[in-house]
């Protein structure tokens, strides 16, 4: 079972193996999380995205890309719904961890970063993303011993830590 940790910063500045991308169905690139990594990790990531998706990424699955000019070396995309447009399903949710996972045991990696999936702009309730995230990935089988969720403002860190004492 992996060690789990809260982090308060950039997810783009993680030192891991991978970090995981809350992407959109047409894998594109886009705002928030997505937009941050694009931005940050350069067009090689797009590109990547391009080749590797071109129709675009199923809501509650994962793929994978290079990581470009990141710190870390893979970016684990993944789609969650878009719970302000009605897509309501924890099933899906939960499904983007357990996908990212499987996709970061695929790739071998032992250290992955994870944003809170679907709780900005697709508007899951805040307290129920950092449930499902937290429940998920501490029954999740897998070979990655660090697992960091990380929260870009202290708020949201401070329930992430909470979540997971």
């Amino acid at each position: 079972m992996p060690t789990i940790t809260a982090v308060h910063g950039d997810i783009t500045e993680q030192q891991v193996d991978a970090i995981v991308n809350a992407a959109n169905n047409a894998m594109r690139g886009g705002g928030g999380v997505d937009g941050a990594i694009h931005r940050a990790g350069g067009p090689a990531i797009l590109r990547d995205c391009i080749a590797r998706f071109p129709d675009g990424l199923a809501t509650g699955d994962a793929g994978w890309t290079t990581g470009g000019d990141l710190p870390a070396r893979w970016v684990v995309h993944t789609v969650g719904p878009n719970y302000s447009a009605g897509e309501r399903d924890r099933g899906l949710l939960v499904s983007c961890y357990r996908r990212a996972m499987q996709v970061a045991d695929e790739l071998g990696v032992t250290s992955i970063a994870f944003p809170l999936i679907s709780a900005g702009v697709y508007g899951w309730p805040k307290d129920d993303a950092i449930a499902a995230a937290v429940e998920t990935l501490s029954s999740v089988e897998t070979n990655v011993t660090d697992v960091r969720i990380v929260a870009f403002d202290a708020a949201t860190h401070a329930r992430v830590e909470a979540s997971l004492a």
